[in-house]
């Protein structure tokens, strides 16, 4: 098995054109891209995943009824404007939108997924949005991905698009994708977004159990402010144009599982790298525990503990802070059993701080990427969860996000 990264992003999955658009939504002279569109040649199989939010944007709950009856050929995207806690009209506005789509792409409504990111409880400006599924459609290609990835951004700083290529027994497949997010990204499936296409041929019901698994190793394994949005959604489209079909149980389906599942990790590294206000980039590695569950629970404890994420800001060497949310995180542990390393610096081990140099491990907070890991000595169950610091500027950026 072989997984190489290539070029293209949601286009390097063969019969995949994307797009996007200046429709005005950010800002009324229409200076910024804000609309995206991700096209399918061939019908296509759908899954998603989605925010377990109880307040569900208009979109995700379109978007849900396709998913459930798993066929799609089209995504847009819209920035600057959620369509979140606006009642009946937002569901509407989707519907208007897709039938718009529909129109122009000779595509059934019900094939086209609508995905929105933005500051909730705002009509759409639909004039807008129609101008922005005209633009759309009429600048289709291959050659657009990273357009598509730079229309979906809201307080993003860089575009986020990853794909690979992927040699099964028959051949070679292609996944590609891109994603959003840089606040509220706490996903329990953060305002996050993500659309992923492969060339594969592949049953609905086996796409679907393959994305949320792979989902539960990336997407949901993030965390930048403990927030979760109305609008999480995560989308992947199989058209197979490869000609090459995914047979569940065989060796081809464990290499698929594994290229999606680089995409999906790349994709939502890159999210919580791009965190607002983010100085670090820390990765939680949680091993030794009894379940997959308690070592998501002890990863994400420490991931989202507002005194870890200050102090890996300061880049202070207060790992305290670090053994006292594994303790809170619901998990029975056994602190006599822990072992607890900053880099590759042991600080806690057998109940006591273990022998080292307090200056050492400053200097390891102070690198703008590092890894904490702890051993909980209750079994063979690991796990990795990625997130930033929190510093004075995420504090600059959410003060004033709406005006």
């Amino acid at each position: 098995m072989s997984i190489v990264p290539i070029d293209g992003g949601v286009c390097a999955s063969l019969g995949f054109e994307s797009s996007s658009a200046c429709a005005g939504i950010k800002n009324p002279e229409g200076q910024r891209l804000d609309c995206a569109l991700v096209f399918s040649k061939f019908k296509a199989s759908v899954a998603g995943a989605f925010t377990t939010n109880c307040v569900k944007a208009a979109p995700v709950l379109w978007c849900q009824k396709i998913c459930e009856n798993g066929e799609a050929q089209a995504v847009f995207i819209n920035s600057g404007n959620a369509n979140a806690c606006t009642g009946e009209q937002g569901k509407k506005d989707v519907e208007k939108t897709a039938e718009e789509l529909a129109s122009i792409l000779k595509v059934d409504k019900d094939k086209i997924l609508i995905m929105s990111t933005g500051v909730i409880g705002v009509p759409l400006p639909m004039d807008r949005i129609i101008k922005g599924v005209h633009e759309c459609v009429k600048s289709l290609s291959s050659e657009n991905h990273l357009n598509s990835a730079k229309a979906i951004m809201t307080t993003d700083t860089v575009p986020k698009e990853y794909a690979v290529a992927v040699q099964l027994s028959k051949g070679i497949v292609r996944i590609g994708g891109m994603a959003k997010g840089a606040g509220m990204i706490c996903p329990d499936m953060a305002t996050m977004l993500s659309v992923i296409t492969t060339d594969a041929e592949i049953n609905k019901d086996v796409l679907k159990s393959l994305l949320l698994k792979v989902v539960q190793k990336s997407f949901n394994c993030i965390s930048v402010d403990n927030d979760m949005s109305t609008n999480d959604s995560v989308v992947l489209l199989a058209n197979g144009a490869s000609g090459i079909k995914i047979q569940p149980g065989t060796e081809d389906e464990v290499s698929f599982y594994n290229g999606l599942l680089q995409v999906c990790v790349r994709l939502a590294r890159n999210i919580v790298a791009d965190g607002e206000g983010a100085t670090k980039f820390v990765e939680v590695k949680v091993f030794g525990a009894d379940t997959l569950d308690n070592a998501r629970k002890v990863a994400k404890s420490i991931a989202v503990s507002q005194l870890c994420k200050t102090a890996f800001f300061g880049g202070d060497p207060n790992w305290g802070r670090i053994l006292c949310a594994v303790g809170y995180s619901g998990v029975p542990i056994q602190p006599e059993k822990i072992k607890l390393w900053i880099g590759d610096i042991l600080v806690f081990e057998g109940g006591v701080p273990a022998n080292y140099e307090e200056k050492q491990v400053a200097e390891v907070m102070n690198n703008k990427e590092f890894v904490i890991q702890v051993y909980l000595g209750m079994g063979l169950e690991e796990i990795c969860y990625w997130t930033s610091d929190l510093s004075y500027d995420y504090v600059k950026i959410n003060a004033d996000y709406r005006t």
